[in-house]
C-alpha cells in the first residue's frame, strides 16, 4: 500500500504582494510535487494559505489606515488570485484567522501545557512611551547584533536569517514613530526546548536522513542543537491575534511562529471532515516546502510542539527549503519593494507556464540563484519556442498536413523509444527526490531528442518518397509529444493541456499515469494545430 502525502508550502504574511522568490521558494515547488504525486498514483492533498496573525499584519494595518482583519481580507484575496494564475493546485488554500485554527491552536497549547511544556518568566522587552505599547517583533528595527544589517527586526535578520531578541538589537527605533524604546519588564510564556531536546534530538535523527531533508535544513538544525536549544518565547503583548486560554494571560495573544504552523493542521480541518486521516496517520508522509529563512521554526519549534502535546500527530517526513532567489544585482524583498511580484507577473501578459518554466528551471536548490530579465527572454527562446515549442508545432503541423490530421501507421522506432523510456524513468527517480531542476532539465532533453530525430529523419523529404516510412517517423514523434505533455504536467500545467487538446487526448482531471506513451495508434484523429 502506497503512503499518502501531504504537502505543505509555508504560508506567506499578509503585509504585501508576494514576489518571484516567495512564489518559486515555497508554493510553486510544492505545486511541482503535488502535481506529480497526485500522477504517481499517490493519494495526495496540498494544503497552504495565508499567515494572519503577528506584527506584520498589525503594522501593514498602521502602514495603510486599515483594521488587521480588512488587511488579512485584502491580502488573502491578493494571494490567492496570484496563486491561482500562477496555477497552484491547492487542495485548500485558507487562513489563520479562522475559528477552527484557534480552536485547535488552543488544544495544543494546552496539552503542551498540562505535560509541563511551558515555562513562565518575567522579561526585559522594548517598551514605547510614546506609544504606549511593548515592540514586539516588526514594531521595532535595529541594527543586528549578528551581522551589523541596520534594519533587522526585533525577531528575526532579514540579512542574515538570525534569531533575534528585540532587546539584542543596537540602535533600535519604533517602527510606528521612529521614537528610541525603554526597556520594560513583563511576564511571559516560553516553550520549554532544553526539557524537550532529548525527544526532539531523537525525532530528528530518525527523519533527517530517511526524509531526505535538503542539505541546509540539516545544517541549520545541526547547529540548533549544538549550539543548545534555548527556551523560546511563545507569547506577545499585542492586540492581534489568538488570545492564550490561561489565567493571568487573556490580554496576551500567541506569538505568530507558535500558532502559524498549526494552520496546516487547521486549514486540513476548515477542509476536510476526516482531517485526521492526514494529521494523526501511519501511512501519511509530510513534505513541507519553504525558503531557508523558515528552516528551524519547522525543524525545531513545530515539531516540538507537536511531540510535547504526546499525542499523536503527523510530523515532518520531508523538508525542501531552497536557497534565495536574487533579482539582478540585488534582493527580492517584500519589505523594501524590489524585484518582479507576483501582480507584475500577470501584468505582463506572458503566460503563467513561461513564468513556471523560468523560475522552476532556475531553482535555488543548493545555492543563491539570479532572476534577471535578458536571462528570462533567452530562456524563453531558445529553450521553451527553439526546443520544445518548435518539435510540438512541426510535429503536429505535418500530421495534420500530410496526414489528414490523423496519426499515420507503422511501427515506432525502438532505439529512440528505448532511450525515451530510460529517460522518462530517470525524471521519476528524480522526482521522489524532488530534484525539480533536473526532472524538468531531463523533460526538456527529451524534446531535444524528438528535434533530432525530425531533423535526421527529414519527413518532409521522406514523405514525397516513401509515405508509409515518413508516416512511421512521425507516428514516432506524436507519441513522443504525447510523452512530453504527460512528463511536463507538473511543471508546465496550462501547456500540458494544451498539447493534450491539439492532440484529442485531454482528461479534465489530469488522469494520467506518469511515464511514457506509445498509445497513439494509426487513424487517432488530432485537433486542428497552433502554435504553443
Amino acid at each position: 500500500m502506497k503512503q499518502k502525502r501531504l504537502v505543505t508550502s509555508a504560508l506567506p504574511y499578509v503585509n504585501n504582494v508576494p514576489h518571484l522568490g516567495n512564489i518559486i521558494g515555497c508554493v510553486l515547488s510544492a505545486d511541482v510535487f503535488a502535481r506529480y504525486s497526485r500522477l504517481a498514483g499517490f493519494e495526495t492533498i496540498y494544503i497552504a494559505g495565508t499567515d494572519e496573525h503577528g506584527t506584520a499584519t498589525e503594522t501593514k494595518a498602521l502602514e495603510e489606515g486599515l483594521t488587521p482583519q480588512q488587511i488579512c481580507d485584502k491580502y488573502y484575496a491578493i494571494h490567492k488570485k496570484i496563486y491561482e494564475w500562477f496555477g497552484c493546485s491547492f487542495d485548500e488554500f485558507g487562513r489563520t484567522s479562522s475559528q477552527k485554527h484557534a480552536e485547535i491552536t488552543k488544544g495544543i497549547f494546552k496539552r503542551v501545557y498540562e505535560n509541563g511544556f511551558v515555562t513562565k518568566a518575567d522579561v526585559e522587552q522594548l517598551w514605547c512611551p510614546k506609544c504606549d505599547k511593548f515592540l514586539a517583533d516588526r514594531f521595532v528595527e535595529g541594527t543586528c547584533p549578528k551581522c551589523g544589517f541596520e534594519r533587522a527586526r526585533g525577531d528575526q535578520c532579514d540579512s542574515c536569517g538570525n534569531l533575534l531578541n528585540a532587546v539584542e538589537l543596537l540602535n533600535p527605533a519604533c517602527k510606528v514613530c521612529s521614537s528610541q524604546p525603554q526597556i520594560k519588564t513583563t511576564n511571559h510564556l516560553f516553550l520549554d526546548l532544553p526539557k524537550l531536546s532529548p525527544m526532539l534530538q531523537e525525532w530528528a535523527d530518525a527523519r533527517k536522513d530517511p526524509g531526505f531533508w535538503t542539505q541546509n535544513a540539516k545544517t541549520v538544525t545541526e547547529a540548533w542543537f549544538k549550539e543548545g536549544l534555548k527556551e523560546r518565547a511563545i507569547s506577545r503583548d499585542l492586540k492581534w491575534g489568538i488570545n492564550i486560554p490561561l489565567e493571568g494571560y487573556e490580554d496576551k495573544v500567541f506569538y505568530v511562529w507558535f500558532d502559524a504552523p498549526i494552520g496546516y493542521i487547521s486549514i486540513t480541518a476548515n477542509a476536510f471532515d476526516d482531517w485526521e486521516k492526514w494529521w494523526k496517520a501511519d501511512d501519511v508522509q509530510l513534505y513541507q516546502f519553504m525558503a531557508k529563512d523558515n528552516i528551524p521554526f519547522h525543524t525545531i519549534i513545530f515539531p516540538a510542539t507537536l511531540l510535547a502535546t504526546k499525542d499523536k500527530w503527523t510530523t515532518l517526513y520531508h523538508i525542501d527549503s531552497t536557497e534565495y532567489l536574487n533579482y539582478e544585482d540585488g534582493k527580492f524583498s517584500k519589505s523594501f519593494g524590489s524585484g518582479v511580484f507576483g501582480d507584475d507577473a500577470i501584468s505582463t501578459g506572458i503566460p503563467a507556464d513561461v513564468w513556471r518554466y523560468y523560475l522552476l528551471v532556475n531553482r535555488p536548490e543548493s545555492a543563491d540563484t539570479q532572476f534577471s530579465w535578458k536571462d528570462f527572454q533567452d530562456k524563453n527562446n531558445n529553450e521553451l519556442l527553439a526546443n520544445l515549442g518548435n518539435f510540438i508545432n512541426r510535429t503536429l503541423t505535418f500530421i495534420d498536413k500530410y496526414f489528414d490530421g490523423k496519426v499515420p501507421g507503422g511501427d515506432i522506432d525502438a532505439v529512440l523509444w528505448a532511450e525515451v523510456e530510460k529517460e522518462a524513468g530517470t525524471i521519476v527517480e528524480l522526482m521522489e527526490k524532488i530534484k525539480i531542476k533536473d526532472a524538468l532539465k531531463t523533460v526538456m532533453h527529451i524534446s531535444r531528442l524528438g528535434n533530432q530525430y525530425f531533423q535526421e529523419n527529414q519527413p518532409w523529404k521522406l514523405v514525397k518518397e516513401d509515405k508509409d516510412k515518413a508516416g512511421a517517423v512521425i507516428k514516432t514523434c506524436a507519441n513522443l509529444v504525447k510523452t512530453l505533455a504527460v512528463m511536463m504536467n507538473p511543471f508546465m500545467p496550462f501547456t500540458s493541456g494544451d498539447i493534450m487538446h491539439q492532440l484529442n487526448c485531454y482528461k479534465e482531471k489530469d488522469d494520467y499515469e506518469y511515464r511514457a506513451y506509445a498509445d497513439l495508434d494509426a487513424g487517432h484523429t488530432i485537433n486542428k494545430p497552433a502554435p504553443l
